[in-house]
């Protein structure tokens, strides 16, 4: 009775408890209370069978999974090596950054020193190259000017200036190359004002002077023969159409005054003088570059009316050349039809030079409006007004210094034109 009683209470403390170590505790209390040696044998017994068998399914199942189990415990084995390997060099790497943080700020100074001289000499080797390119600038000036590459050769000279006069400042032996390129700067705006006249008074004419050389040799095949009476020019009207600036540009592009100053850009493969207007455009920029436009409207306007009266000259200077071609003279009965003659080829020339100033004066004002210029104060430019006020001037006077003599022949008329400024 009281062996089955220990049994029980053994079997539901085995049921209770996972813990192998609180059931064996709980066996062993059971043996020593009971006081039945069979009992005690009985249990016994029980505990080495339930072992055996226990024994025996820990055999089958380790012979069920030995391949799994293998490879476990060589896995774990391999990641235990690794944590291992990878704490040892873990510490490596900890000990490493200790001693370079400590070499490091050994020669902190020294590593400083080396590094400032670096930038020292990297700085030094812009500058050498700087020097180079600016000992260039000279020929290179020279050969832009040569094939009136003006905004190229401004650019190349204005960027030279200011290095020679800010980086390169303390550098004695660019001393003689700084006077020589500030002089050039100082100058360069006469030679692109020059050239803007040229294209103003000179260029612009010279397809009408072309025109009209042609237009006085069909009038001369075709003239009658009959004499022509003296023609009053005081009143006499103007019905000709003004001419646009479409001269001044060439097939496939704007007039000048649909030309943006910012898109015009110079192309050092191609003719620089092939459209005047961007080529006018082109000389603007180049005067801007140097802030030289308040002088270049100051030049404008003090040489309108001289270049105005040297397209009298130049035109009563063509009529009588093309007179002495067909071989007429310069006899009373001609005055008038050469005096037509000269009067068409001056409206022609004088609408042409005003068309070449409207170009001009859009590419001042977008010079003016930019925020460049804003720093170079109130530029007051001229107007339209201003150049037709000098052309009618210009008109009068050539009527009023007319020479109503007729002339003796061709040569001597010719010479007398020219002293003269006009035949009239």
């Amino acid at each position: 009775m009281a062996a089955s009683e220990a049994t029980g209470r053994f079997r539901s403390a085995m049921s209770k408890s996972k813990d192998p170590s609180g059931l064996l505790i709980s066996v062993i209390r059971t043996l020593s209370t009971s006081d039945d040696v069979e009992d005690r044998e009985t249990e016994k017994g029980r505990l080495e069978e339930a072992y055996e068998k226990c024994d025996r399914d820990l055999d089958e199942l380790i012979v069920q999974h030995y391949t799994e189990l293998t490879t476990a415990i060589r896995t774990y084995q391999s990641i235990t090596e690794r944590i291992t390997n990878s704490r040892n060099k873990i510490k490596q790497v900890k000990e490493n950054l200790l001693s370079c943080k400590m070499l490091l700020h050994c020669k902190r100074d020294e590593l400083r020193k080396l590094w400032i001289e670096g930038i020292e000499h990297k700085h030094v080797l812009n500058l050498l190259d700087e020097i180079e390119n600016i000992k260039q600038v000279p020929q290179k000036l020279q050969q832009c000017m040569a094939s009136k590459h003006y905004l190229t050769a401004t650019d190349m000279l204005v960027s030279a200036v200011d290095s020679l006069e800010g980086p390169l400042l303390q550098v004695e032996g660019l001393s003689d190359l700084r006077l020589e390129l500030h002089s050039k700067k100082m100058n360069m705006h006469l030679v692109l004002i020059d050239e803007l006249h040229r294209h103003l008074y000179i260029k612009s004419t010279s397809r009408v002077g072309q025109r009209s050389k042609e237009k006085g040799r069909i009038s001369s095949l075709v003239k009658d023969s009959s004499p022509v009476p003296l023609l009053d020019v005081t009143n006499l009207s103007t019905p000709r159409k003004f001419l646009d600036s479409s001269q001044f540009s060439t097939p496939g592009n704007s007039s000048g005054k649909d030309v943006s100053l910012i898109e015009i850009k110079e192309d050092l493969e191609l003719d620089p003088e092939e459209n005047s207007s961007v080529f006018m455009g082109i000389l603007i920029k180049g005067l801007a570059k140097l802030r030289k436009v308040p002088e270049t409207v100051k030049a404008i306007q003090d040489r309108l009316e001289q270049e105005l009266k040297q397209i009298v000259k130049r035109s009563t200077t063509q009529v009588a050349d093309n007179g002495y071609q067909r071989g007429e003279n310069l006899a009373q009965e001609n005055q008038p039809r050469l005096l037509l003659e000269l009067l068409e080829l001056l409206f022609d020339k004088f609408n042409a030079v005003a068309a070449a100033h409207a170009v001009v004066l859009g590419h001042l004002q977008q010079t003016v409006a930019s925020p460049s210029s804003q720093s170079d104060g109130d530029i007051k430019l001229y107007d339209m007004a201003d150049v037709w006020v000098k052309i009618q001037d210009v008109l009068q006077l050539a009527e009023r210094d007319r020479q109503p003599p007729p002339l003796k022949n061709a040569a001597e008329g010719k010479a007398e034109s020219v002293e003269n400024g006009i035949i009239l």
